[in-house]
């Protein structure tokens, strides 16, 4: 297997596009990532999608968005993994790229989510999860993560107001990111009072669905140091899954697929988790943030709650997470929120992050989830300035 590096990254406001299409939005991700990368010859394109059928009518997108993007005869395969397709998408482009098929790949995220509002758009969401056991009985993603906030709230003690800080850090970060969908900071009182959506979780606990494309640009670790000056290798991409319901998981507040994908990525990169410098993690809900970073290991069970109560997840703490605002501020794009991670933690490692940086950043893991953990999908990426 060949290293493989990114030189290439672009993204667009994550927000309501009322007026753009998914083909424009993943194009202006895609020139934004053809120029930071100065425009290799891409001979493959893998495209991150989660509801384009249900919600934009529209599916095939490796034609449409490759004939749009000027790249007709290249081939380009929609990836689908639910919320991880982005990572999905990019995990193919790697694999493309290391296994010696292509040179250089490109790796897109698209979604368009608020065409569509109230219970078409709770259905398209439910899709998510298992049709049959959870589904027909009318549970959603926020239904189902309540009931997991709500066992691990009882099973460790845990109160409401220890899960403001991943929201208070989340809009902090977002604050202070131009591309985020939320720029407001919240403060945590102003957390436990918010309108209720699913009992325990709030208007403030939960990520806002916005539209918005994410796009990057790999190839091999030799080629990239003639075309960039800093590129960013990707020293490990893992993904694994778990039982898609939720009542049939070993343990209910275990994230399994989302445990293996980050050891296995850790065991690729040789690495541990103290050598992690930040961690972009799929905070859809808070209850996954926690479950998040006991899972990859950051924190033993019942514990993820502490490092934000401790502050140690904000950018100057021990483990920076959600350092552009995560899914809570910045926005949950669907398919392409796995490439939002990844365009985030390339900025920080390459030291060009402005406002959200965070210092001596050298190597970061992102982990994009599908639904609620049933796909796992990890990568650390690494810089060597």
């Amino acid at each position: 297997m060949r290293d493989v590096s990114i030189v290439g990254i672009g993204q667009t406001d994550v927000g309501e596009h009322w007026e753009t299409s998914l083909r424009h939005l993943a194009f202006h991700a895609i020139q934004a990532a053809m120029e930071d990368a100065g425009r290799p010859v891409i001979e493959s394109m893998y495209i991150g999608n989660m509801l384009g059928g249900q919600l934009s009518r529209q599916l095939h997108l490796g034609p449409l968005v490759a004939d749009f993007a000027g790249m007709r005869g290249v081939e380009a395969i929609r990836v689908e993994a639910a919320d991880a397709s982005g990572a999905a998408a990019l995990r193919q482009a790697y694999l493309a790229v290391a296994s010696g098929t292509v040179d250089t790949a490109i790796a897109v995220g698209v979604e368009k989510f608020t065409d569509v509002v109230g219970s078409e758009r709770a259905a398209a969401m439910a899709s998510t999860l298992d049709a049959d056991y959870e589904g027909a009985h009318g549970a959603t993603p926020v239904t189902i993560a309540a009931l997991l906030m709500q066992r691990y709230m009882h099973e460790y003690g845990v109160d409401l107001a220890n899960f403001a800080g991943f929201s208070v850090n989340a809009h902090a970060n977002g604050a202070l990111n131009p591309h985020a969908m939320y720029r407001n900071r919240l403060k945590a009182e102003g957390f436990v009072a918010a309108p209720v959506v699913a009992p325990p979780i709030s208007l403030f606990d939960a990520a806002p669905e916005g539209d918005g494309a994410a796009a990057v640009i790999v190839t091999t670790t030799d080629l990239a140091a003639d075309l960039v000056p800093t590129p960013v290798r990707i020293a490990a991409s893992a993904a694994a899954t778990d039982a898609l319901s939720i009542h049939d998981r070993a343990k209910t507040l275990h994230l399994q697929a989302a445990s293996i994908s980050a050891q296995k990525a850790l065991d690729q990169a040789n690495v541990s988790v103290e050598d992690i410098d930040l961690f972009e993690l799929h905070d859809a809900f808070t209850i996954l943030a926690a479950l998040s970073l006991e899972a990859a290991g950051f924190a033993s069970p019942g514990e993820g709650t502490n490092l934000a109560v401790d502050n140690a997840i904000r950018r100057e703490g021990r483990l920076p997470v959600s350092t552009f605002g995560g899914l809570k501020a910045r926005g949950h794009a669907g398919g392409a929120t796995g490439l939002y991670q990844i365009v985030e933690v390339a900025l920080q490692l390459r030291g060009k992050a402005g406002d959200n940086q965070i210092a001596d950043a050298r190597l970061g893991m992102a982990q994009n989830l599908g639904g609620l953990g049933g796909t796992a999908i990890a990568h650390i990426l690494e810089v060597t300035h």
